[in-house]
């Protein structure tokens, strides 16, 4: 019998919802202290057993479905057996975002919920690894993914944490490639200026950034992050204030930086440049290629002009040559109401996946990406290039995201139902065992 005649028996002839609700309180809610709430808890036991049993004994590959009907509504499952269809391959590597993917503000508390965190688990003890993928520091990863998911299963050696956007890679137990710097492959041009914006940002600040963010406690990328509630209108203020000055120094420290390969007519003077002169047309020079490369940006910068003005505009095309070279390797992000920064855009999330790839030993990998920003849509594009997997975002991913999501499998779901897409790949992975 074909595997979808299986499916529609299961959900046609077991009652496989209070199957799936049995199962919820056996995983997720263990017995506490308490001689009812145990009593409760071994005869929930009992009836998922009886319920499991009738399956087992009435379909072929009755064990498989019984797990299946455990995991995944009628929806999860019939989606799961159209990827299974359509790609014919297991998941084997997770590659997730943390922030309004795994966890949400809107409506989980900014938690992981309690049910992500068991199907990760699950997912994780049937021989899937786990990697993370973050913009955040890999302290802070590792913090909150002890706390949700344990110490042991975090130091599994199946487990990376791909930090600040990819310039960093940790996988617990593999020696020396335990914790991979990435960081410290980009030649000096660039980790120069990395180290001259970090040293300036803060004090050379107006008053208002200065005093209304603070740097976040990454080992490679330069991150302002507002001392105000993420998400408030103070927050979004001081951010776009923070994204100018970080977008002008940037400029300052790059031209300062190659100011004897450019030449002095560039600079609109007559003779040699000053430094204030090599400062303003920096800054000027950063916010035209900035804003040509990310229109959210080109808002923040039009919008804020009164407020930050610059002596002498500049277009694309006066950028010089050697200018825009260094600027095509630095990115700069801005996220509206939560920060402002710049990163490498020689160390992406792809290269962190990559080489946690690699560390994990998974070969010929199958992915499942998850995310909502177009750093994971980046290791999306790169799944889908090569064959390598399938992805996911939240309703409320951007657009470009969304757009490549719907274009492929469609996969979709609620703000804070981060396992629903986990329990499909989940069954998934029990179909594809099936022969």
């Amino acid at each position: 019998m074909e595997r979808h005649d299986l499916l529609y028996r299961l959900y046609d002839e077991f009652d496989v919802e209070t199957l799936r609700e049995y199962q919820s309180l056996v995983d997720l809610f263990p017995p506490v202290d308490s001689r009812v709430a145990l009593e409760h808890w071994e005869d929930a036991g009992e009836e998922l057993a009886r319920l499991k049993r009738e399956i087992r004994e009435a379909l072929p590959a009755g064990a498989t479905f019984a797990e299946v009907a455990a995991y995944a509504d009628r929806e999860a499952a019939f989606t799961a057996l159209d990827l299974h269809a359509r790609y014919d391959r297991a998941v084997n590597a997770l590659v997730l975002d943390v922030d309004e993917t795994l966890r949400s503000a809107g409506g989980t508390d900014n938690e992981i919920p309690r049910e992500t965190l068991h199907m990760l688990t699950e997912l994780h003890d049937a021989g899937v690894p786990i990697v993370i993928c973050t913009g955040q520091t890999l302290e802070n990863v590792k913090g909150f993914m002890i706390q949700g998911l344990g110490n042991e299963l975090v130091h599994s050696g199946r487990f990376s944490i791909v930090y600040e956007a990819g310039n960093g890679v940790f996988t617990a137990g593999h020696g020396s490639r335990t914790k991979c710097l990435l960081y410290e492959d980009l030649d000096e041009a660039v980790r120069g200026v990395f180290g001259a914006v970090r040293s300036r940002v803060l004090p050379d600040a107006p008053e208002n950034v200065r005093r209304g963010c603070h740097l976040q406690g990454n080992e490679f990328n330069v991150t302002l992050k507002p001392n105000f509630e993420t998400g408030g209108a103070d927050a979004e203020a001081v951010i776009d204030d923070g994204l100018i000055h970080l977008i002008d120094l940037l400029g300052e420290v790059v031209v300062d930086r190659i100011a004897e390969d450019l030449d002095p007519s560039d600079f609109d003077t007559e003779g040699d440049a000053t430094n204030a002169d090599l400062a303003d047309r920096g800054a000027a020079w950063a916010r035209a290629h900035y804003a040509a490369a990310d229109p959210e940006i080109r808002e923040v910068i039009e919008a804020t002009a009164v407020d930050n003005p610059i002596d002498d505009p500049a277009e694309i095309e006066d950028v010089p040559e050697p200018v825009a070279a260094l600027f095509d390797r630095i990115d700069v992000g801005y996220y509206r109401a939560d920060a402002a920064e710049i990163s490498s855009l020689e160390l992406d999330k792809v290269a962190g996946v990559e080489a946690a790839l690699d560390v994990l030993d998974v070969r010929d990998p199958f992915l499942l990406v998850m995310g909502d920003s177009k750093s994971d849509l980046r290791v999306m594009e790169w799944a889908a290039e090569h064959d390598a997997g399938i992805a996911a975002a939240p309703e409320h991913a951007s657009a470009d995201v969304l757009s490549h999501v719907l274009d492929r499998d469609e996969l979709v779901f609620g703000r804070g139902q981060s396992a629903t897409i986990l329990r499909t790949v989940y069954v998934l992975n029990l179909l594809a065992q099936l022969e």
